[in-house]
């Protein structure tokens, strides 16, 4: 007679790949239908490299970055293994973001299975861990009033004179960026915050399609600097200036890889964002690893509605 043994790793990794697809339909099925669209701007850049395990490819093409802490962070509200899942159909816990998170590291658990070798998991784990250690990402979401037109400035001139192909002048991205949004609290309105960690070589992939998703509600990028390559619509001055009076939101998602853990709280007042918007904007250069600022409306005469805020990003809270 044969005796197996199994995990509880394993266990977990399995039972994630066989409750996939109902996660997938399930997910699919909540999401909202896409609102109005309004153009926007973006600026971000950053890389996943790390010297110990070389690769082909980064996000942005930024300069490298060393890696190499070991421990666990766990996704705030769930950890991560299979209790994971769970908040992935609340409202305002997981959403898109806890979805993506587990699509990431699902697709590693299943390349791993289907490697297979005579090591164990926990073994292979272990080392990757001792090499390049986790990521943690943040994914912060705020509401404004349309009357921040300082804030759609300010993040206009940093979009055309920011170095973003440094992890020094990305840092210093994320810190204008939320020091211009913390001289405007009587404008939040609504904020969302979402953060967990994922393994080293699903970050890359994860931070991507989060990217992906939050310009997919951009109806065009009128305003955009990453990893240090500029854009701007031909007459951008005729397009963009001061906002249209009759706007009445503004959108801004900040999106953050970083190679440390962040203790960051969960968001119901404007006092617990202002804290979480210090907390990012302390990151230094060398924790940095990718960074992302998407903002909308930015084309003049724009008009993102209450109705508009809401059905783009289901997620927020109102503070």
């Amino acid at each position: 007679m044969f005796k197996f043994k199994f995990s509880a790793a394993v266990i977990k990794s399995w039972l994630a790949v066989i409750f996939l697809p109902f996660i997938l339909c399930a997910t699919l099925l909540i999401q909202p239908e896409p609102g109005y669209a309004a153009s926007g701007g973006r600026i971000g850049g950053g890389s996943f490299r790390s010297p110990s395990i070389p690769r082909t490819g980064s996000y942005g093409g930024g300069g490298s970055y060393r890696g190499g802490y070991g421990g666990y962070g766990g996704y705030r509200g769930g950890g991560i293994g299979f209790p994971f899942i769970l908040p992935i159909f609340g409202f305002g816990g997981g959403g898109l973001f806890g979805f993506l998170i587990l699509m990431a590291i699902v697709g590693t658990i299943t390349n791993s299975i289907r490697r297979g070798s005579s090591q164990s998991l926990a073994s292979r784990t272990n080392s990757t861990n001792n090499l390049t250690g986790p990521v943690t990402m943040i994914q912060l979401q705020i509401g404004l009033l349309a009357a921040a037109k300082e804030l759609q400035e300010d993040l206009r001139i940093l979009a055309t004179s920011s170095n973003t192909n440094t992890p020094a002048g990305l840092q210093k991205v994320l810190q204008e960026s939320t020091l211009s949004l913390l001289r405007q609290p009587h404008l939040w309105v609504y904020a969302n915050l979402e953060s967990g960690s994922v393994p080293f070589n699903s970050a890359e992939t994860t931070f991507n399609r989060l990217s992906i998703t939050e310009r997919s509600k951009l109806k065009a990028e009128l305003t955009s600097n990453v990893s240090g390559q500029i854009f701007s619509e031909k007459n951008l001055e005729a397009k963009v200036g001061e906002a249209s009076p009759t706007n009445e939101y503004i959108a801004v998602t900040i999106l953050v890889a970083s190679r440390t853990r962040l203790v960051l709280n969960e968001i119901a007042t404007n006092d617990q964002l202002n804290e979480n918007l210090r907390i990012l904007g302390s990151i230094s250069s060398e924790d940095l690893m990718a960074l992302e600022i998407i903002w909308q409306p930015e084309g003049q005469g724009e008009v993102l509605s209450n109705e508009d805020l809401v059905l783009a990003y289901p997620n927020l809270k109102h503070l």
